[in-house]
C-alpha cells in the first residue's frame, strides 16, 4: 500500500476526537499529525488520553496554529467554531469532513432556529455534500467539503430514505430514539446528561426542538419529487448507557401495502452496502450488535397499514468518527472500509 496520507484533527480533544484517533490507530492509510484542543494546548497527547499512549507521538497545537500545507481535515468542533474555520480551510483548497451540525440544513432559517445561532458561511452549504455514503457516495468522492451526519439522523434517515419510491405511498411518520450520554450530551458534559441524572432514570429531551429533526426530514427526502408532504415526528430520549442509540420508526401508509414488497425494497437496497445489515426481525435489533462498529442494524414488520422499523447504530462510530472516516477514506481514492472493518477489537465501551 502506498505511503499513509498525512490528516489533521481540529478539536480532537473531545469525545469525537477521541474516537477518531483510536481508530485511526489502526488505519493504514491515514495518519494524524497536527492535532488541536485550546483547552490542552501543548499537552502531548498520552497526558489527556492515556489509552492511546503509544499510538501517536503528537502534542495538542491551537486552532489558532498554523496547520501543515495541504493536508485533509477532520473539523471535530462546535458549531459556531465550524462556521469560523471552515471558509478559511476551503479557501485554502483542503479537503475537510465537518463533524458539527453548520453545512447540514439548506433552509437556512431552519437552521439558525434549530441551531440558535446566525449562519456567517451560508454560501458554502450548497458546496457541502452530506456525508451519508449510502445516499451519496459518488459526491462525496469528489467533495471538498463533507458535511458529517448527525448521530440520530444516520438511524432514522438510512431505512426511511432507502423505502425509495414506496416514499409516496407513506402518510406518516413517527420516530422514537433512545441515545447513551455520549451522543445526547455533546462535546461537554452537563448536569443533565452527568450520571447521577441518567442512573436508574429516562426521558425525553428537547421534544419537537431537537437540531437533527430538520436534517431527518430533508434527507429522509432524497430523490423524491415534491418531499413526503407531511413533518416527520422526531423524539429523542435518554438511555443510562454510555454509547448507542436504537430507533424505533413508526410508519403508517395510505393503504395496506404487501410486506414482501417492502422487505424486496430494504433487501435490494443493502446488499452490496458494507455497513448496512438488513435483520430477519426488529427483535434482533440490539445496541450490544452495533456498539464499536460503524455498522447499521436495521429490520421491519409490516402488518395492516403500518411498518415498524427498528435501527441502531454506534453514534460515536457510524453516528461521528467511523462515518468520518469512511468519507474521508472516499475522498482519499481509498477503499471507504479502511481502519472500520475490525474497530471493536481497540475501542472501549466508555
Amino acid at each position: 500500500m502506498a505511503q499513509a496520507k498525512d490528516i489533521a484533527i481540529l478539536g480532537a480533544a473531545g469525545l469525537t476526537g477521541r474516537e477518531l484517533l483510536r481508530l485511526l490507530a489502526g488505519h493504514p492509510a491515514l495518519r494524524p499529525v497536527h492535532l488541536t484542543s485550546d483547552r490542552h494546548v501543548g499537552q502531548p497527547l498520552a497526558a489527556v488520553f492515556p489509552e492511546l499512549e503509544g499510538s501517536f507521538d503528537l502534542t495538542f497545537s491551537s486552532h489558532q496554529d498554523a496547520i501543515p500545507e495541504g493536508i485533509p481535515v477532520f473539523l471535530a468542533v462546535p458549531n459556531q467554531t465550524s462556521l469560523e474555520l471552515v471558509p478559511a480551510l476551503v479557501s485554502e483548497g483542503r479537503q475537510v469532513v465537518d463533524l458539527s451540525g453548520s453545512f447540514r440544513l439548506h433552509d437556512r432559517a431552519r437552521w439558525e432556529q434549530s441551531y440558535g445561532l446566525q449562519h456567517t458561511a451560508f454560501e458554502l452549504v450548497e458546496r457541502a455534500v452530506f456525508g451519508l455514503p449510502e445516499l451519496f457516495r459518488d459526491r462525496i468522492r469528489t467533495a471538498s467539503l463533507v458535511s458529517n451526519p448527525g448521530c440520530y439522523a444516520t438511524g432514522a434517515i438510512l431505512p426511511i430514505a432507502l423505502l425509495g419510491d414506496l416514499r409516496t405511498e407513506i402518510s406518516s411518520i413517527v420516530v422514537d430514539a433512545k441515545s447513551g450520554v455520549s451522543g445526547a450530551g455533546g462535546r461537554t458534559e452537563d448536569a443533565g446528561f452527568a450520571f447521577g441524572s441518567v442512573y436508574e432514570n429516562f426521558r425525553a429531551y428537547k421534544v419537537l426542538r431537537h437540531q437533527h429533526e430538520p436534517e431527518i426530514q430533508e434527507y429522509s427526502e432524497t430523490g423524491l419529487n415534491g418531499g413526503l408532504g407531511f413533518r416527520i415526528v422526531f423524539t429523542p430520549h435518554l438511555l443510562p448507557i454510555f454509547r448507542g442509540i436504537l430507533s424505533t420508526i413508526v410508519i403508517h401508509w395510505k393503504s395496506r401495502p404487501d410486506p414482501e414488497r417492502v422487505l424486496s425494497q430494504f433487501k435490494q437496497a443493502t446488499a452490496s452496502e458494507p455497513f448496512l445489515r438488513f435483520r430477519e426481525t426488529p427483535e434482533d435489533i440490539t445496541l450490544s450488535r452495533v456498539q464499536l462498529t460503524n455498522f447499521v442494524d436495521f429490520a421491519v414488520r409490516t402488518e395492516d397499514n403500518v411498518s415498524v422499523i427498528v435501527s441502531a447504530v454506534d453514534n460515536l462510530v457510524k453516528g461521528a468518527a467511523g462515518q468520518a472516516i469512511q468519507n474521508m477514506n472516499l475522498m482519499a481514492g481509498l477503499d471507504e472500509t479502511l481502519g472500520l472493518r475490525s474497530a471493536a477489537a481497540r475501542l472501549p465501551v466508555g
